[in-house]
């Protein structure tokens, strides 16, 4: 007879393990302000480096993706789930690159806040009440953020930067949307898909920008694929086999609070007061939206 104690042990310990690398992929997915913010990439130029950065990324994460590939299943809603994945990576690097870390990185994940928003929209009998507390903090964070970053009549690189991590949130609702869509198919399959995917259709204008990485740039788009964006992938799909939906999404919170904190530490880029404000609202109406729904694909 198998040993009660021993099996709750092992339960245990799967559970822990899964928490882990969870927060661990939370970890690293924060540390794309390190490499985006970074003056190694300072003579790029800035109007470019959200593809660049998105392609090289997509490139070298796709690589690390591919092998872990097993079932691989054609479906045209693929083709959504590539051109959500890359419009984001697209948008919300460049957003990075023009604004702080902190307007990019919570823009963008209002996401599930837009799903929600074209539900209550697009299906008016699925609305909820407990659906209205995710939605007025969402929209009272964004709409914070907005009013004082877009004053004045001049429309220069901060404010472009800001519109950008908009779009990357809508976008980044498509790829939630495709995802679940697409749900019957290996996770592996779907991420490999949509890295991939954004290398081959971004390579030809990184070709035709005639911009190439030298020297140690090499390394840092290496550890943008490889570490920022392929090992957490690969760490996620991990750990949601031992914990619940609703927990991980929970733990998974920590990357839009680390990203900022993160440049802040290694570059002293401060973050403004009303973003501040702006972010705890979002970030509040998240937690409520995913403690009610669970699930979370993972960020881009």
């Amino acid at each position: 007879m198998s040993d009660p104690a021993a099996h709750s042990s092992h339960a245990s310990r799967h559970v822990a393990t899964g928490r882990a690398c969870v927060l661990l992929a939370a970890l690293l997915w924060s540390t794309s302000g390190l490499f985006v913010k970074a003056g190694l990439f300072s003579d790029w130029p800035e109007h470019q480096r959200g593809m660049l950065f998105a392609f090289w990324r997509a490139a070298f994460a796709g690589l690390l993706l591919l092998p872990a590939v097993r079932r691989p299943q054609w479906d045209w809603k693929l083709l959504a789930l590539a051109f959500s994945f890359t419009t984001m990576s697209v948008c919300v690097l460049q957003s990075m690159t023009y604004t702080t870390a902190a307007n990019a990185i919570w823009l963008e994940n209002t996401a599930p806040l837009w799903v929600c928003l074209c539900g209550v929209l697009v299906w008016p009998d699925g609305f909820e009440r407990r659906d209205l507390a995710p939605l007025v903090c969402g929209g009272l964070g964004v709409g914070i953020i907005l009013y004082y970053e877009l004053r004045g009549a001049d429309l220069g690189a901060q404010q472009i930067g800001v519109l950008l991590g908009v779009v990357s949130g809508v976008v980044y609702a498509g790829v939630i949307v495709c995802l679940r869509q697409l749900r019957s198919l290996g996770g592996a399959w779907l991420v490999a898909v949509m890295h991939v995917a954004a290398a081959a259709a971004l390579a030809p204008f990184c070709l035709a920008s005639g911009t190439w990485p030298v020297g140690q740039q090499w390394l840092a788009l290496l550890g943008f694929g490889l570490f920022q964006t392929g090992v957490p992938y690969l760490l996620y799909a991990r750990g949601v086999r031992s914990i619940t939906s609703q927990e991980a999404a929970g733990i998974g919170l920590l990357e839009p609070v680390m990203s900022p904190l993160l440049v802040y530490v290694f570059y002293g880029e401060k973050t403004a007061c009303w973003t501040i404000v702006g972010g705890v609202l979002i970030l509040f109406g998240l937690a409520a939206r995913y403690a009610k729904v669970g699930g979370r694909p993972a960020p881009g």
